[in-house]
C-alpha cells in the first residue's frame, strides 16, 4: 500500500458526516486544459502527467453540527461530486470542486453560505442490490442542465497505490470568499477501497464545468465509507480568517 499523505486532525469540527457507497470515476485531462477553469493562484496537480476530473457519487448520511443528533430524512442524502486536485501556494493540497449536486435544498443552502461552496439541488437517487450501485441524478436549481446515470459493479477489496492515494486521499477543500482564497480540513480514516466494474457511466457534469466532454470510460473505485469530521472555513495563509457565516 502507498504511504498515506500527513494530515493534521480536525480538532474542533464544524460538521460531522459519514460518505456512504461512495464510486470514484476518473478521467485524465491535459494539465492545461483543467488548469484553465481553476482559479489562481490554485495550480491542478498531475499524476503520470495528467490531471484528473473525478465524479464521485455517494451517499451523505448523520450530518450534522457538533453537540446536537442527526434528524431524520434531512440529514441523509444523494450527493455527487465534480472534483479536480489543487496545490495551493503554501504548497498544501487539496480539492477544487467544479460543482457539487445534493437531494436536500437545506444542505445546499447551508454549504453555499457557509463555505461559499458550488451547490446545486438535484433529484437524486441511489439504489443498491446485489454489489451492484445505481446513482442518478438531475439538477433543479439554479438552472444549469446537469444529469447523472452511474451504473457499477464493486469487487474485492484493493490496496491503495500511489494513483489510488493521489485521486482519494484529500483533506483538504478550497473555496473563496469574496475573491480571496479560503480552505477548509476534512478528517477522517483511510478509504477501504474496491475494485469496481464501470457498466454506464453517463454524466454531463464535467461538461457543466466548461471541461470537455471525455471519450474514454473513467478509472472506477467503490468505498463502503468513511465518516467525516469537517473543519470550518479559513482564509489562507496571509489572509486571516474567514468566517463562518
Amino acid at each position: 500500500m502507498a504511504r498515506y499523505p500527513h494530515h493534521e486532525p480536525v480538532r474542533l469540527p464544524f460538521m460531522f458526516q459519514d460518505w456512504e457507497n461512495i464510486t470514484f470515476l476518473h478521467w485524465r485531462f491535459p494539465v492545461e486544459t483543467v488548469a484553465a477553469r481553476v482559479p489562481p493562484p490554485l495550480a491542478v496537480e498531475s499524476f503520470d502527467g495528467s490531471a484528473w476530473v473525478g465524479v464521485t457519487p455517494f451517499v451523505v448520511n448523520d450530518l450534522r453540527p457538533p453537540l446536537l443528533p442527526p434528524l431524520p430524512w434531512l440529514s441523509r442524502f444523494p450527493e455527487t461530486n465534480c472534483r479536480t486536485y489543487v496545490r495551493a501556494p503554501d504548497g498544501s493540497s487539496g480539492v477544487w470542486f467544479f460543482s457539487l449536486d445534493a437531494a436536500r435544498a437545506a444542505a445546499v443552502a447551508g454549504a453555499r453560505l457557509a463555505y461559499r461552496l458550488p451547490y446545486f439541488w438535484s433529484r437524486m437517487r441511489v439504489r443498491i442490490a446485489r454489489g451492484r450501485m445505481t446513482y442518478e441524478s438531475a439538477r433543479r436549481w439554479p438552472a444549469l442542465p446537469a444529469r447523472v446515470q452511474v451504473d457499477v459493479e464493486h469487487g474485492e477489496p484493493i490496496e491503495a497505490g500511489g494513483l489510488e492515494v493521489f485521486l482519494t486521499a484529500r483533506f483538504r477543500l478550497f473555496t473563496l470568499f469574496r475573491g480571496r482564497l479560503a480552505y477548509a480540513d476534512v478528517d477522517h480514516a483511510p478509504w477501504p477501497l474496491a475494485a469496481a466494474r464501470v457498466l454506464r457511466a453517463e454524466q454531463s457534469l464535467i461538461a457543466a464545468a466548461g471541461l470537455p466532454a471525455p471519450a474514454d470510460p473513467p478509472l472506477a473505485h467503490f468505498s463502503p465509507g468513511v465518516a467525516v469530521r469537517v473543519g470550518r472555513p479559513r482564509l489562507s495563509p496571509g489572509g486571516g480568517e474567514a468566517p463562518a457565516r
